[in-house]
């Protein structure tokens, strides 16, 4: 398989990873307003289908960036600082994505402690670290 192909693979699934990354936490803003039982009952449902539809977009993400990396070697990466940033910003989603499994279980077990402002915020992160990742290898500043 060509280095085209792993770039296109990993392109397409990092943007249905995204998202899912972006629309769960809309999911935890709604399910930290609500006070009905019914409501939060199908807000469970779709928070936790959703996580499971997209952590393998996810993993499939990596997998093909690894493919990419491995396909350009070890000099290059040693070479490009702004990809050395752009996998620090990766290992930081990744981290997120893990956490939305507690919060997902916290919500499950009905032990939610924080308010829908909390994940208001929270929603934004991913675009922002989005936008510093595509800058960094659009314009591969260092």
């Amino acid at each position: 398989m060509s280095i085209l192909w792993f770039k296109a693979l990993h392109l397409i699934f990092m943007v249905a990873w995204f998202a899912g990354i972006f629309y769960l936490p809309r999911l935890f803003v709604y399910h930290a307003q609500t006070s009905s039982t019914e409501v939060s009952e199908q807000l469970k449902v779709m928070e936790r289908r959703l996580l499971f539809f997209v952590t393998p977009f996810a993993i499939l993400t990596i997998i093909f960036g690894v493919l990419l990396l491995a396909q350009y070697g070890g000099g290059w990466l040693a070479n490009n600082g702004w990809m050395h940033a752009k996998l620090t910003l990766v290992f930081v989603l990744i981290v997120y994505h893990i956490y939305c499994f507690k919060l997902l279980a916290d919500f499950r077990h009905d032990r939610n402690q924080r308010s829908h402002k909390f994940y208001r915020v929270f929603n934004e992160f991913p675009v922002l670290v989005l936008f510093a990742i595509i800058l960094l290898a659009v314009l591969k500043p260092f």
